[in-house]
């Protein structure tokens, strides 16, 4: 039998990919272990120094509950349709804080993470993508305290709290389709970070988190409608404390939304990420 001969050390070839692919899973596949390191090293350097800690993940969205209670459940009477306001504008804030964190963590990822890209090879999707996995502990966190909440005021998780999954996926994938447009932009236009900033301001008011979607004016409705945060927060809150089905026509809508951001962003981070480290 003739003896297999192997290269002395291991031999990497670079490649481009299929024009048709959108993202190579195989590529981030082989590089989990950095993406673990990445997310792992956020999560870290977020509560470095810090005198609270991983309190902030709950200060942030109880200081926040109250606020909203105090102006939209005691002073403007928003109805929260038979729960205590607290645990209605607080079942909204868990998704939206995430959300909103993991976008202003990610939009600078790829500039901060310079060194690295201009130096090494591997999948540029992992540096965004590994600021906002770091999230999920807040959102775990966070979550936490929505269930402790929910003790207080005897609300107990239903059959329906299975679709939560559902809804995290739906959020998860919608902040990284935002995140790879945001951070990739932000390579070429560092004023886009503010800009996006100013935007989430805006857009928190513009999602049913601190009222029900069933207060928005017909004439308003097609405009929430078409904001995919909307069925995920009004899924996440009818899933948890509502025990009660979500709304499948507004979730499908968000669903299909949410596909061609993901695609979309996917598609546009492929073709610019070949520049990032001659640009960054």
């Amino acid at each position: 039998m003739d003896s297999v001969h192997l290269p002395a050390e291991p031999l990497v070839v670079i490649q481009p990919s299929n024009r048709w692919s959108i993202l190579s899973l195989k590529d981030i596949w082989a590089y989990r272990e950095l993406l673990f390191f990445l997310t792992w090293r956020d999560v870290k350097v977020r509560y470095k120094q810090t005198a609270l800690g991983a309190a902030w993940a709950i200060l942030q969205p109880l200081f926040m509950m109250i606020i909203f209670t105090i102006f939209f459940g005691r002073l403007a009477g928003v109805a929260s349709a038979g729960i205590p306001y607290p645990l209605f504008a607080l079942a909204g804030l868990v998704p939206w804080t995430f959300f909103s964190n993991a976008i202003t963590a990610s939009g600078n990822s790829l500039v901060g993470s310079a060194n690295l890209i201009t130096k090494v090879y591997f999948p540029r999707l992992i540096v965004p993508a590994a600021a906002m996995l770091a999230g999920l502990v807040d959102f775990l966190l966070a979550f936490l305290m929505l269930v402790i909440l929910m003790i207080y005021y005897r609300v107990g998780l239903g059959p329906w709290a299975v679709m939560v999954p559902v809804f995290l996926f739906l959020l998860v994938l919608f902040t990284l389709g935002f995140t790879m447009a945001t951070s990739a932009s932000n390579v070429f236009y560092r004023d886009v970070s503010p800009v996006v900033q100013i935007a989430l301001q805006l857009w928190l008011y513009l999602t049913p988190v601190a009222y029900p979607l069933a207060v928005v004016p017909e004439r308003f409705r097609l405009f929430f409608v078409m904001n995919p945060l909307s069925a995920i927060v009004e899924g996440f809150r009818s899933a948890v404390v509502f025990n009660r089905a979500p709304d499948w026509t507004l979730t499908l809508i968000s669903a299909s939304i949410i596909a061609a951001v993901f695609v979309s962003a996917a598609i546009m981070f492929k073709r610019m990420d070949k520049y990032f480290a001659d640009v960054i």
